[in-house]
């Protein structure tokens, strides 16, 4: 196994030199880190870019057990999460929660993936009945989300193929009983990376 270090550079030479992040940091950037041996910045600005150019399953593993290493424990669950949507697809959209008055819940849920809850994204059993498919979901930009809230989400279902018909703008409920607990709206579908 490499260390940290070795494999923050290996994830380097998997992007294009033109590669930049939305800030506009470059490769150039990264590489200058690497030669100062900012190891943290490195990996900041290695996700950053990797968020804008969508690169392969193997850069995302690489910045992912770098960051076990460095003990980045948020970080390297962003970049699991970010390698298992390269090997599956992307299904982002605009998550607005009921108010605690309307729904079951009464407090704000962590936001990195770990909440499971279930979804109605229009499929039906073979009896015509509502059929719930669970997704993981991972708010944006965002620690938590509470009640009566809306954020940004990404989705990681358990079964990707039953979500290949979501598109922009489809409308998707999130249940976590019987009463909705969320409204969203697709806003980004993206098959895997190939």
């Amino acid at each position: 196994m490499d260390d940290a270090f070795t494999l923050l550079r290996q994830a380097v030479d998997l992007l294009p030199e033109d590669a930049a992040a939305e800030n506009g940091q470059t490769v150039g950037d990264v590489r200058e880190g690497i030669g100062c041996q900012e190891w943290e910045m490195v990996l900041a600005v290695l996700i950053e870019i990797g968020d804008v150019q969508h690169p392969s399953p193997d850069f995302w593993e690489r910045l992912a057990e770098a960051a076990r290493q460095m003990m980045l424990d948020r970080s390297r669950r962003w970049c699991e999460w970010r390698c298992w949507e390269a090997q599956h697809g992307t299904v982002r959209a605009t998550l607005s929660l009921v108010g605690a008055e309307e729904g079951r819940r009464r407090a704000a849920f962590a936001g990195d993936g770990q909440l499971r809850p279930m979804w109605d994204i229009g499929n039906r059993t073979a009896d015509g009945e509502q059929d719930l498919n669970i997704a993981r979901l991972w708010v944006e930009f965002a620690e938590e989300l509470g009640p009566g809230e809306t954020a940004d989400v990404r989705l990681a279902p358990l079964r990707p193929e039953q979500w290949r018909h979501l598109k922009c703008g489809d409308v998707i409920t999130m249940h976590e009983a019987r009463p909705v607990a969320g409204t969203a709206t697709v806003i980004e579908v993206l098959p895997p990376h190939t």
